[in-house]
């Protein structure tokens, strides 16, 4: 083991989500470090630009699975994708980082997950075009920045758990997320969960806890009791 890092290789049995390395502020010779401690493992990196993968050795580096606008990697095989259970809405193209950051850490534990872009409230028309694919999901992954009004609507709309991820898409008053995180934290729609500023990876494992959580049985509901 090393002095730098600890890895949680039990998580996912203890809690239901793997660990993951988030890879800002490690030195490129950390992140080799981990990666190589990882032999034979699955693991996730989150926020690895694209400048920290092309200083890590040519050897790690091609066996990343790396997507510069989310700036996630996956090393290892991939896992097989089951169908999506997970709508991941995103109010505008700016936020794409963010849900694509959620939709690859679902990926990663093997949740697929159908992605709704640039259906902002500022034009209704474009959330309601897409309202019954969304209403189709067990869970809906809500992305936003500026003044986070999709959040509260997009809650009032489904029957499906929504977890809101403001972002730090603005500026001015709602510059660096600020404003959505209030806004997502005011709403007044009931099912509203509510992550950190740009914390998709967040997002996605709420999601998965959400998922696994058994059905009730008939047989212990309160109208056959």
């Amino acid at each position: 083991m090393s002095d730098d890092f600890r890895i949680d290789w039990d998580r996912e049995r203890r809690t239901g989500t793997a660990e993951a390395v988030f890879a800002a502020g490690k030195s490129p010779e950390q992140i080799a470090a981990i990666l190589r401690s990882a032999e034979g493992r699955r693991l996730l990196l989150t926020r690895l630009t694209a400048e920290a993968l092309r200083a890590m050795p040519a050897d790690l580096a091609a066996r990343l699975d790396h997507d510069p606008l989310s700036q996630t990697a996956i090393f290892g095989p991939p896992a097989a994708v089951g169908p999506a259970r997970v709508c991941v809405v995103a109010a505008g193209t700016s936020d794409l980082p963010v849900a694509r950051e959620a939709a690859r850490t679902l990926a990663f534990h093997g949740e697929g997950a159908h992605l709704v872009v640039d259906v902002g409230v500022a034009g209704l028309w474009r959330l309601m075009a897409e309202i019954e694919t969304i209403r189709r999901h067990a869970v809906v992954i809500a992305v936003a920045g500026m003044e986070g009004a999709l959040f509260s609507v997009l809650a009032g709309l489904v029957e499906a758990p929504v977890i809101a991820v403001p972002t730090s898409v603005g500026y001015g008053v709602a510059e660096g997320g600020k404003a959505a995180l209030a806004s997502a934290l005011a709403a007044c729609a009931p099912g509203l969960a509510t992550v950190n500023i740009d914390n998709g990876f967040g997002a996605a494992c709420l999601a998965l806890r959400m998922l696994a959580i058994p059905a009730p049985s008939p047989s212990s509901s309160p109208a056959s009791a």
